[in-house]
C-alpha cells in the first residue's frame, strides 16, 4: 500500500488556481513512481515531492510547494 498523496498547503498552491488539479496529478504520478521532483505543468520547472522533502528531514524556509513540515 502506498502513503496517501499530499495536497500542497493553500499558502503555497491555491486550490482555486486553473492549473491545480494538473500539479496535483503530477505530484502523484512523481511519487507512485519514485521520481523525487516532477515538471510542473505550467512553468516548465522541476519541483521536489513530498517526499523529498520528508528525506531531507526539516524546513529549508524556502516557501516549496509541497514542504510536509507546514502546520495547518
Amino acid at each position: 500500500m502506498s502513503a496517501p498523496i499530499r495536497r500542497p498547503h493553500v499558502s503555497r498552491c491555491d486550490p482555486l488556481r486553473p492549473d491545480y488539479e494538473a500539479i496535483i496529478a503530477a505530484h502523484e504520478d512523481a511519487v507512485l513512481n519514485h521520481r523525487p521532483t516532477y515538471v510542473d505543468p505550467t512553468t516548465g520547472l522541476y519541483v521536489l515531492t513530498a517526499e523529498s522533502h520528508e528525506l531531507r528531514g526539516d524546513c529549508c524556509e524556502s516557501g516549496c510547494r509541497h514542504c510536509p513540515f507546514l502546520e495547518d
